[in-house]
């Protein structure tokens, strides 16, 4: 796939980068190659692999999934500048 320098131009607003119109001819190159190497790699045949998280099999260790407050409301809430009943303490907002 070839880039031109409309579309590494259109690439720069979309990022919200700004690019010299000197650069844009190397940026046009270097993006060409990546985006070649990567159309190398749809090439391979990954039929019967795996998906995989890690290059080692391993499995995570698992704990009980069970919904509790944390039992540290008040460490919590010495973090906070005002608090009342347990809650977070802030100014109204809406009149």
């Amino acid at each position: 796939m070839a880039v031109d320098k409309d579309t590494v131009a259109r690439i720069a607003k979309l990022a919200r980068i700004r690019i010299p119109e000197e650069q844009q001819e190397a940026l046009t190159g270097e993006l060409t190659e990546i985006l070649n190497w990567v159309e190398q790699l749809s090439e391979l045949d990954t039929d019967g692999v795996e998906p995989m998280t890690s290059v080692v099999a391993m499995s995570l260790p698992k704990r009980e999934d069970a919904v509790t407050d944390g039992n540290c409301a008040d460490k919590v809430l010495k973090n906070a500048p005002e608090g009342a009943h347990g809650f977070f303490a802030v100014p109204k907002v809406v009149e």
